[in-house]
């Protein structure tokens, strides 16, 4: 078996390469976006934030998906704006209970701080976010993509916002109705859900799956058997719920189609990973993306994620003079 991916990789390679060349064509620019903004203001700045990434998930290789999350937690509040970066008390939206456990935060202000030095007052806390985002997926063995830019920052923070985050209980018609409401189709449900191929998460966040689904004393029917053993030896039932389990089993680093054969085992973590498989349109893409074969040895997945980045990362963008471009990204200025 090793032997037939060495043989399939090259060809893997020269495909991912020309469909992400066309994939991104499509994105090279939006009405608020485009790719290149900060060429002439501060054309170092995409290189700084990678340089940043890159020695920050040296360090710590978890920081990498905690940065797609929360690219993805920025975005769903009230757009990219930057707007969960922003700390102060509990009143603002990275307090929210949606956001437990968001992370990443010290390396975005990393690379704020050194852009500050070299372009003080040009790049916006949410581009940053946005292209650290990519990063995390690059370096974890994902797809890259070019990402518009010319995001400003907003200038409102409340927890309340928050409250309509999807969550890991969220039925799919809840999710699909909630990603609808963001200009996001089915198809970028399951593609931006492929984004736990990475990272890890609190038992806290589905224990109830094993001992007390929907209150009945009993675990959830949709969990390999096999699988829950596993699950309950990592999560048990008078632990403190903050033990960390990946939500990628046997592939929690690297950013590959791993999450989809899981998924169609029965082996999704959370409630909303495992329900994908529930529904007959997002299952069709479970497999689709799965299959070694139909996923084109995961180079459709690979360009079915960076166009479900570039489309969300347009969500809700302030541009032009609306906003402001942050000198800190934890505080308005």
């Amino acid at each position: 078996m090793g032997s037939l991916f060495i043989m399939f990789e090259p060809l893997k390679l020269v495909i991912l390469l020309a469909l992400l060349h066309l994939g991104t064509l499509q994105h090279t620019t939006s009405a608020q976006t485009q790719v290149g903004f900060y060429d002439t203001s501060c054309p170092n700045a995409e290189a700084i934030v990678r340089s940043t990434v890159t020695t920050h998930i040296q360090s710590d290789v978890t920081i990498a998906a905690g940065l797609v999350r929360l690219f993805f937690h920025d975005c769903f509040v009230q757009g990219c704006d930057g707007s969960v970066l922003i700390s102060g008390g509990n009143a603002v939206e990275r307090a929210a209970p949606a956001n437990a456990g968001v992370r990443g935060f010290e390396v975005v202000e990393d690379a704020k701080a050194q852009l500050e030095a070299t372009c003080p007052g040009v790049v916006s806390c949410a581009d940053i976010l946005a292209l650290a985002a990519k990063d995390a997926v690059d370096l974890s063995e994902g797809p890259s993509w070019h990402v518009p830019l010319g995001r400003r920052d907003g200038r409102v923070s409340l927890a309340s916002n928050a409250a309509n985050m999807p969550s890991p209980s969220d039925s799919i018609a809840t999710l699909k109705q909630k990603f609808a409401a963001k200009g996001l189709s089915v198809q970028d449900l399951v593609v931006l859900s492929g984004a736990h191929t990475i990272g890890q998460t609190d038992c806290r966040f589905f224990s109830y799956r094993l001992y007390n689904y929907s209150l009945s004393n009993q675990f959830d029917p949709s969990i390999d058997s096999s699988f829950l053993g596993q699950l309950q030896q990592l999560c048990p039932p008078q632990g403190n719920g903050l033990a960390k389990v990946a939500l990628d089993t046997g592939s929690q680093t690297s950013f590959d189609t791993s999450f989809f054969k899981n998924v169609n085992k029965g082996f999704g973590v959370l409630e909303s990973d495992q329900r994908l498989m529930s529904d007959p349109t997002t299952s069709s893409y479970v497999k689709r993306y799965g299959g070694l074969v139909s996923g084109l040895l995961g180079v459709r997945f690979d360009l079915a994620f960076a166009n479900s980045m570039v489309k969300m990362g347009n969500i809700g963008v302030l541009t032009g003079s609306k906003g402001e471009i942050r000198r800190a990204c934890s505080s308005v200025n």
